[in-house]
């Protein structure tokens, strides 16, 4: 397999239809979480939002901390924690204590804000997001060095003396990744401070071809500052599917992706209607969207890391509820059976431990079937029709 090692999760914002019981809907992603530590999930990332119904959690933390006690294996991260929202020392702390009562399970994932209407409630605004963010990150990495106290002042947080009282549990730090979607900010600030990517934008039109220039936004950013890139730590987050055939695929997430896109991106957050006459068999064919069979899929993830031109670290699964339950928790276990090990590179020995059998098999299994066909023969009973065939090794006796 031509891609090795590639790490594989969900970023749950989450989205929940308006009208569903936010109790159970809270409680279906944390069930969500447990199933995919079960099937060997390597991340889940898990929203901030604070408006406009659909995305539930407004605490990440909470669900990592809770999640932490009900999985073995799977790493948690904040998709994202919106900087400008926070004092920085407060998300470092907080951070900190989930590294360490997770024993280093625990991610920080960073961003602007993505709902205007959480920004506008608390005053922020819009223009000022992604300068608070990048401030922010200065004070977070400076902090998480450890050498010595923090002074900074901005117009919005102010840092007099800080240093940390307990150093992270992970030897030097806790994963920390920027979210980007297609402009240069999340690519720019990723690379200003050596962090990994979590790129939303490959799910989005125009996203795939973007990728490389994108990336190369980042390493050029990080040039400037003394510091390099590592496409381990880049994850693409895409809306994906799977199920047996590519028409059983479509036919589940058809109503579930029209009543989302529908009712809030577009009706709610006032995103312009799209211009296809079936969006998601035209996200499909331009790659954005990846629904389908495991081989269909598959082939997807490949196109992506062609489109990224030099690799990439991961793909994550823009969690959706488009199916119905049932159909939903069936994608993961398929993807998870079919898809994530040939990125993975545990297929390759038991690949070649089959072809290797299956190409000496009549010098290796031939005497087998003839030591078994004598032993009828020895025995004085028939032979079964099976072990009837002379095969090299075989005495001639008669049956």
């Amino acid at each position: 397999m031509a891609h090795k090692g590639l790490i594989f999760g969900i970023f749950l914002a989450p989205f929940h239809r308006v009208g569903d019981n936010p109790n159970l809907a809270i409680a279906r992603d944390m069930e969500l979480i447990q199933w995919l530590d079960h099937l060997g999930y390597d991340e889940a990332w898990i929203g901030e939002h604070h408006s406009a119904g659909w995305e539930l959690i407004a605490a990440p933390e909470l669900i990592i901390a809770a999640a932490a006690e009900r999985t073995k294996h799977i790493r948690l991260g904040s998709g994202v924690t919106s900087l400008p929202y926070h004092h920085p020392l407060m998300v470092v702390n907080r951070f900190i204590q989930l590294d360490h009562m997770t024993r280093g399970r625990a991610m920080l994932g960073c961003g602007p804000g993505a709902l205007v209407s959480d920004a506008y409630m608390m005053g922020i605004e819009p223009a000022d997001q992604r300068r608070r963010m990048d401030q922010s990150l200065d004070a977070i990495t400076r902090l998480l060095k450890c050498e010595e106290p923090v002074t900074m002042k901005t117009d919005w947080f102010e840092l007099r003396d800080a240093r940390l009282q307990l150093a992270p549990y992970s030897d030097p730090c806790f994963p920390i990744a920027v979210a980007s979607t297609l402009t240069p900010a999340g690519m720019q600030v990723a690379g200003k401070y050596g962090l990994g990517v979590l790129s939303l934008g490959a799910g989005l039109p125009g996203g795939p071809d973007a990728l490389a220039g994108q990336w190369k936004i980042a390493e050029e950013e990080a040039a400037k500052h003394g510091r390099t890139m590592n496409r381990r730590d880049w994850r693409l987050v895409v809306n994906m599917h799977v199920a047996e055939d590519d028409e059983q695929a479509l036919r589940e997430v058809h109503k579930g992706e029209r009543l989302e896109t529908v009712t809030y991106f577009e009706d709610t957050l006032g995103r312009p209607p799209g211009r296809a006459d079936d969006p998601l068999r035209e996200g499909v064919k331009m790659g954005t969207t990846l629904v389908g069979s495991p081989d269909t899929v598959a082939r997807g993830i490949e196109r992506l890391i062609a489109q990224s031109q030099g690799g990439i670290g991961g793909v994550m699964f823009r969690a959706h509820e488009w199916a119905n339950r049932e159909q939903t928790l069936r994608s993961y276990e398929l993807f998870a059976r079919w898809v994530m090990p040939r990125f993975q590179g545990s297929l390759d020995t038991v690949i070649g431990s089959r072809e290797w059998a299956k190409s000496h098999r009549r010098t290796i299994f031939g005497p087998n079937v003839a030591a078994i066909r004598q032993a009828y023969i020895d025995a004085g009973k028939p032979i079964p029709e099976e072990y009837s065939q002379r095969v090299p090794g075989a005495r001639d006796v008669p049956t």
